[in-house]
């Protein structure tokens, strides 16, 4: 007999305190707040951008180079989160999921971490799977958070300003596993503990030709139409290994040509350029469009996942 695990819909676990004092002198927050204490408390990560969607494939990868992550998804039976026969659907829900976690109320995350959990209940290992794993188990979903999180500080150094990238901000990126089912005392106590933690986790792992395969495919945006893939894969493939960090380019065997380095960076710079010139309506599309949806559908009763 197995025990299904319990969705908590009851409380929301907690963001952390935006901190009025210097870095060095943050302190985390008590484990819990008060539903009144939450509602008043944004996140402080800074706009969502919706530029930062481009290097949503490369953190795709990050994620699943973890194996245990990578069969969860590779060996999932939940079709409908399968990004090869739902590509519209699998992108939407994980776009909305960033929005409502960085953008959204308490309510909002409360109603997303349900539904996630319930499409989560349903993905475990067998006994033929090459690796352990489980959906609800908190560390493999502190590292999606994780890479979450790291991918929006490269997107800071990219796009945005790394004077954002503050303890108080990383303090607030605890949502990102909160959302989900990680408790706040897992989230690494500083941004220092953070990266003892990435680094440490990054090496413990390798990416088996299995897996590769899989994310290679992402990498050449097989997922799209076959000819949206032809025409553009090319360019997709350049900007995921361009966004990917080193180490996992080196981990997928990746090579990143001095052609396509000069590419990404003026592709880069011109981005850049246009995306702050936006009004911000414009310049969060489509994350404020997302959590819109996310709302609707929470009044009219759909599925959000």
């Amino acid at each position: 007999m197995t025990t299904e695990p319990i969705i908590d819909d009851e409380v929301d676990l907690p963001i952390a305190y935006a901190s009025t004092t210097p870095d060095t002198e943050y302190l985390p927050p008590v484990a819990r707040m008060t539903r009144g204490e939450l509602d008043a408390l944004p996140t402080r990560m800074n706009e969502m951008k919706g530029i930062s969607t481009l290097a949503g494939p490369a953190n795709v990868i990050m994620q699943l180079a973890m194996p245990a992550v990578g069969y969860g998804v590779y060996e999932s039976r939940v079709d409908s989160g399968n990004l090869f026969k739902h590509p519209i659907k699998r992108t939407r829900t994980t776009l909305s999921y960033l929005a409502v976690a960085v953008m959204g109320t308490p309510k909002d995350r409360k109603a997303y971490r349900k539904a996630v959990g319930s499409a989560h209940a349903k993905v475990r290992s067998n006994a033929d799977s090459p690796v352990k794993y489980n959906a609800f188990d908190p560390k493999l979903q502190l590292w999606v958070a994780a890479c979450l999180y790291k991918g929006w500080e490269d997107m800071q150094r990219i796009y945005g300003d790394p004077a954002d990238i503050t303890e108080e901000a990383y303090q607030n990126g605890a949502v990102l596993g909160t959302t989900l089912q990680v408790p706040r005392e897992l989230w690494p106590a500083t941004r220092a503990d953070f990266e003892t933690y990435w680094n440490d986790t990054v090496a413990t792992f390798e990416i088996d030709p299995v897996i590769r395969e899989h994310l290679m495919a992402i990498t050449r945006a097989e997922f799209m139409p076959p000819a949206v893939s032809f025409l553009i894969g090319w360019w997709f493939e350049l900007l995921t290994i361009g966004f990917l960090p080193e180490n996992f380019r080196d981990k997928m065997g990746l090579e990143f040509k001095p052609w396509q380095r000069v590419v990404f960076d003026a592709h880069n710079k011109v981005a850049r350029a246009i995306s702050n010139r936006l009004p911000k309506l414009l310049r969060e599309f489509p994350f404020n469009f997302l959590l819109w949806d996310v709302r609707w559908r929470i009044r009219t009763g759909r599925p959000l996942v």
